[in-house]
Parts: C-alpha cells; sequence; structure tokens
C-alpha cells in the first residue's frame, strides 16, 4: 500500500486548539478515513482500569476516533446465502488489519511531526482477556483494551443500539474502527443521541436462534450517553450460521453480528425507515431473507 505523505504546515506548530483539531480531521479524511470524531478522554476516564485510556497514556488529552465504512455491496453475496468470504476480507480482515490500520498510522505519523506524542489503537473487542501480570500493585494487567465502541460514541460519531453494535448515521452498523490517544490540545466533540432503535427490535425477530431478547434489556451510562441492549444468549449465538463470522481473537468467542442475520435485518430496518444519511438507488433487501435454525433446517425465503 503507498504512503500518503502530509507535511503539516509550519505554521500548525503554532496553531490553537481550533486548528489544531481541524488540521487533524482534514488530514484523516485525506488519509481514507470515511469517519472522525474527537472524544473527551473525562467521559471515558470512568471505565475500568483496565479499559481506560488514561492507563495506556496518562497524559492523553484527546482521543481521536477514526472509521471506515464496511461497503454495502460486501454483505451482497451473505445475504443472497452464496459467498461469505469477501466480507471475511473486505469487511473484517483486510479493513481491520491494512485500511483501517494504514490510515490510523498515517494520522499518528501527521500528529509526531508537529510535536505531538500519539499512539494507535487496534479495535480489539472489548472483552478479550487480559494478556500478562501487572507490572505493579493497583495497575491493571496488559493488555489494556479501550472499548472502541464506547469512545466512537463520546466522540458523538453515532450510539451503540439494541445490539450492541455502533450505529451511525452515514452507513448504519457498517463500519470499523481504530483509536488514537494524543497530547494534542484537541477540541472535543460531544456525544449525540439519534433514537436508532426506537420502537424497532428488527434484529432480535431476525434471529433463527432466538438468541436476542427483547425483554432482558441492559442499561448502560458510558462515554457521555445512556443506553439499552437486548439480552443476547452467548451460547446460541456463537452457533449461529445465518452469516456471523467467529471470534478472530484468543479469549474472545463473540461472533461478528454485522453480517449475521439480525445485523443485516438492522440496515435493512435503518433503510426501510429512512434513518441514514446515504442513500442507494435500490433497497438492501430486496428479497424474503433465509435462514438456519439451531436443527439445520434452512428457510430459502423463497428462493428456488
Amino acid at each position: 500500500m503507498n504512503k500518503i505523505s502530509l507535511s503539516p504546515e509550519p505554521a500548525l506548530m503554532d496553531a490553537s486548539p481550533e486548528e489544531l483539531t481541524g488540521a487533524h480531521k482534514a488530514a484523516a479524511r485525506e488519509l481514507g478515513a470515511d469517519l472522525v470524531g474527537i472524544a473527551d478522554p473525562k467521559l471515558l476516564a470512568d471505565e475500568p482500569a483496565s479499559a481506560r485510556p488514561q492507563s495506556i497514556f496518562p497524559e492523553v488529552a484527546a482521543v481521536i476516533v477514526i472509521g471506515r465504512r464496511i461497503t454495502r455491496g460486501t454483505l451482497r453475496g451473505i445475504e443472497e446465502g452464496t459467498n461469505w468470504n469477501t466480507y471475511e476480507c473486505f469487511g473484517r480482515r483486510w479493513l481491520e488489519d491494512q485500511f483501517v490500520a494504514h490510515t490510523a498510522f498515517e494520522l499518528v505519523s501527521f500528529a509526531e511531526d508537529l510535536g505531538h506524542e500519539a499512539v494507535p489503537l487496534f479495535g480489539y473487542p472489548a472483552e478479550l482477556a487480559p494478556a500478562g501480570v501487572a507490572v505493579a500493585e493497583g495497575r491493571p494487567a496488559p493488555n489494556v483494551i479501550v472499548d472502541v465502541r464506547v469512545a466512537a460514541v463520546a466522540a458523538g460519531l453515532g450510539e451503540i443500539g439494541r445490539l450492541g453494535e455502533l450505529i451511525t448515521p452515514e452507513f448504519g452498523p457498517l463500519q470499523k474502527l481504530s483509536l488514537i490517544l494524543t497530547d494534542a490540545p484537541l477540541v472535543p466533540d460531544r456525544p449525540r443521541s439519534f433514537g436508532f432503535c426506537d420502537g424497532c427490535s428488527a434484529c432480535a425477530e431476525a434471529c433463527p436462534l432466538d438468541a436476542v431478547s427483547t425483554e432482558a434489556l441492559s442499561d448502560s451510562n458510558r462515554g457521555g450517553a445512556s443506553w439499552q441492549e437486548f439480552g443476547i444468549d452467548a451460547a446460541r449465538c456463537s452457533a449461529c450460521r445465518n452469516g456471523a463470522v467467529g471470534g478472530r481473537f484468543v479469549g474472545s468467542s463473540r461472533p461478528d453480528r454485522i453480517p449475521a442475520a439480525c445485523g443485516r435485518a438492522c440496515l435493512a430496518s435503518l433503510e426501510e425507515r429512512g434513518l441514514l444519511e446515504r442513500h442507494f438507488r435500490n433497497a438492501f433487501r430486496v428479497r424474503e431473507p433465509w435462514s438456519v435454525d439451531a436443527f439445520g433446517q434452512v428457510d430459502s425465503g423463497g428462493r428456488s
């Protein structure tokens, strides 16, 4: 992948926080970010020590959240029940390991060229187990994992839906994220409320395994925002054969639900209700969804 070279203007060395913030956001966009927001680390200071940005970088002044879209067509093969690899490569592995990581690396380099320290963080799942032992009493064991979803909410990029996935007004649930902790004095964005899940339970209704419970709601108040999540039977969810992609990391059994029956139903519902900013010539869901139940029985959704 070719390096995109951004040379900060000398004037930025003495720029105001507002000018510095604008420069970082513009650089992120030029480097391929589809989403960029600034979270106030104070909104994440109440997270557990094992998930707190300050545990990694005590001098952090701003948390830059960047995201790149999962292209809508990446889900087409799964929606038709004929191809999973497109999502595995372009919706997850290459997107996370290469495209998002490349944008994060170059933006960190941009910040360092201005004399600011910047720590790039991969979008690891929050439930990863610690790897190693604490170096001092009272310190969290490595590795500290900052929840990218909560950071994105604090940065005003979207809200966490009842399925537990980040939903943005641009792409719905279709994005992968990375974080950058920096001592640059950037102006933070504010959390916002969108109401994406108000009156909707499409994700729960779409699950052929009845793994999503609309009655077992849990309340969260994190990152300066409040939301509710449906209860999910982890054992049933991990057995999903309806487009879910298994967890990539040791210690994480949580599947990627974005391409699963529930995630695709979420996207279809958001589009049908006109809640997304981007519009397509044709609807995402143009045929009845197929499904495989807990006994392996297939409902073809009327496909012949």
